[in-house]
């Protein structure tokens, strides 16, 4: 497991430069061409203000792309939201339990499951474990324990006891380097039900808790101290490339939605125009 997660940390890592690159080639190709202002009100809207007003529009606009509920049709992604007024209230209990629920549940984490057992299988992740159809099963079975006890520890349980907001608050705006560093520092920074911050405990307990119950289904010879503190060490680095698919995936989704857009666009027809010319 651990060989599987320093894997996949890299790769998103990678995802995250390739996302902000098309964060910033977002901001600098907007979705139609400027419009043609009147020569009465150029000046007006060349002051000063205006542009001001213009670039927070557009940092807003940016802001409140549509988060999937899914990051890359497979990853569960229920726990992030936009930094939106109307998303920074308080969530009830049963809202925590519902978004560790879905955590757990969704389709997508078991198929993400199967992807990590087959990786950890391929690579000999645990080796105590064997190889075989059999320790395939308990590859799967463990990586099923994982996603269940860290769901409801993380997102669930935790939060409810320390009054902490369990989801991730995209920030959408701003330059890319500056969001690669808010995403990597909330792995230890949270929200608390009053909106203040603090120390993200949910999150760097809860997977302490979770690698601790591991222990009791892992293979006994895997079962010790050192290997549950550098599986809780590779999870909070795994965690920072996590948080930047979660910031910067909804920039993606935006930019290919934009290219969809204008590629579905009927261009204009300067023969039909010629015509029409001719007509008149």
């Amino acid at each position: 497991m651990v060989c599987c997660r320093v894997h996949f940390f890299f790769g998103a890592a990678l995802c995250a430069l390739a996302l902000s690159g098309v964060s910033l080639f977002g901001q600098a190709k907007p979705d139609s061409p400027e419009p043609k202002i009147p020569s009465s009100s150029q000046d007006a809207a060349s002051s000063p203000a205006s542009q001001t007003a213009t670039q927070a529009d557009q940092k807003d606009h940016e802001a409140q792309d549509e988060v999937p509920k899914r990051i890359f049709w497979i990853i569960p992604n229920f726990m992030t939201t936009n930094d939106q007024p109307e998303n920074q209230g308080p969530l009830t209990p049963a809202q925590k339990y519902n978004i560790a629920w879905h955590q757990f549940f969704d389709e997508s984490a078991h198929f993400g499951n199967l992807l990590q057992a087959g990786i950890s299988q391929a690579a000999d992740g645990i080796p105590h474990y064997g190889q075989g159809w059999g320790a395939f099963g308990e590859r799967f079975a463990a990586q099923e324990g994982d996603q269940f006890t860290g769901s409801f520890l993380i997102y669930g349980i935790l939060p409810t006891m320390l009054h902490q907001d369990p989801r991730y608050f995209r920030r959408g705006r701003g330059s890319a380097l500056s969001r690669i560093g808010y995403a990597a520092s909330r792995v230890l920074i949270a929200r608390t039900d009053s909106g203040k911050t603090t120390f993200n405990a949910s999150q760097v307990f809860g997977q302490l808790g979770q690698a601790g119950i591991s222990l009791s289904y892992y293979a006994k010879q895997d079962r010790d101290v050192h290997g549950l503190l550098v599986g809780w060490a590779v999870n909070q680095a795994y965690n920072i490339g996590w948080n930047q698919l979660k910031e910067f995936t909804p920039d993606l989704n935006a930019l290919i939605r934009r290219h969809s857009k204008k590629k579905h666009q009927a261009p204009a027809d300067p023969h039909a125009a010629q015509a029409v010319t001719g007509t008149n």
